[in-house]
């Protein structure tokens, strides 16, 4: 039964506390920490109840932090955002020396500088993945060697792509070639992108949109993360995740305690909890991304999708991994994928 092997881990921890909290996480929907085996573990465990919020969008998260102090004790984000997360002073440096399974974490997750601002750490290294595509088998004889297929006219009308304005453009800037941290000729990324709004079924923003359009039989390939395909698949869909000669765009989570947490020794656990190698096992039967605790990745079986996958050198030599990205940058992204949908 999986919560009494959870529970069992949990226990080494000395978790049991005299003050019993309600903690609130705020993250995707369906994204690990809401599983509900892992958080009634959790709960027997320690004596905290677990209560969730959810968010759409980076900027969303960001939006929530600001206008709802004192509202969450744990939040997701993804580490391109953590500096300025850090910079508004919307999450507090975390003690990792109280969190028993972080010893797990490589030093380059760990010294993440995206993550750790003047020697504190303020973002636990969590989950890590790639940003692709994904394809409908059924519509492929085999998988397509070029991120190029999203723009054969054989798909078009069949295509979907993120509603996200950064993703978008460093999709685009895999498709021409170019640095997706140091887009040099954004004027090809711009036409790049036009040229793909005519391919497009629709602009996806959840993956539970995403697995409905794909269980409709309505998209033959549209950008995922690895993760998410890893779950899509274990839930039956027909769907194989592709990272082509292109390449893919490597990205980080972390999970942070918000400054105006009233609950941070309760979160501490909880964060500790989300990188023990118990809970992750678990949580990768049912699909799930990369886990940044080496002991983690080093417990799944061989066939396991995440060694499969992102455990293959050759795949490894073909990640991108985003750095941070500055407001004004981002809103200039915004500014161009704003105005390639309204003229869709």
């Amino acid at each position: 039964m999986k919560i009494t092997l959870i529970a069992a881990a949990t226990l080494t921890l000395g978790a049991l506390t005299a003050q019993a909290d309600e903690i609130r996480v705020l993250n995707w929907q369906g994204y690990g920490t809401d599983l509900n085996w892992a958080t009634d573990a959790f709960a027997q465990s320690t004596g905290h109840t677990v209560v969730h919020e959810y968010f759409n969008s980076e900027q969303e998260m960001l939006t929530k932090l600001r206008t709802n102090p004192g509202a969450y004790d744990v939040v997701m984000i993804n580490a391109v955002f953590t500096p300025q997360a850090i910079e508004e002073g919307l999450i507090a440096p975390i003690d990792v020396t109280t969190l028993a399974n972080y010893s797990g974490i490589p030093a380059a997750f760990a010294n993440d500088p995206k993550l750790v601002n003047d020697g504190a750490v303020y973002g636990v290294p969590w989950t890590w993945g790639l940003t692709s595509f994904a394809i409908n088998t059924q519509a492929f004889d085999s998988a397509p060697a070029s991120i190029q297929a999203l723009w054969d006219p054989v798909h078009a009308g069949r295509i979907s792509i993120r509603d996200d304005a950064l993703e978008a453009m460093q999709i685009g800037a895999l498709a021409t070639g170019q640095d997706i941290n140091d887009i040099t000729d954004l004027d090809a990324v711009t036409a790049k992108l036009a040229e793909l709004m005519p391919q497009l079924r629709t602009f996806w923003s959840s993956e539970n949109d995403w697995n409905q359009y794909m269980a409709a039989g309505e998209m033959d390939a549209a950008t995922y993360w690895s993760g998410s395909a890893a779950r899509s698949a274990a839930m039956g869909l027909p769907v194989q995740f592709v990272v082509p000669e292109e390449g893919a765009i490597g990205w980080l989570d972390g999970l942070s305690i918000p400054a105006t947490s009233r609950h941070t020794e309760a979160a501490s656990l909880f964060i500790d909890w989300m990188i023990d190698p118990a809970f992750y096992v678990q949580w990768d039967a049912e699909g799930a991304p990369a886990s940044a605790n080496a002991d983690a990745a080093a417990a799944l079986p061989d066939d396991a999708f995440n060694k499969v996958v992102l455990g293959d050198p050759s795949i490894m030599e073909r990640v991108h991994f985003q750095d941070a990205t500055s407001p004004e940058t981002r809103e200039q992204y915004l500014q161009i994928w704003q105005t390639l949908k309204a003229a869709q």
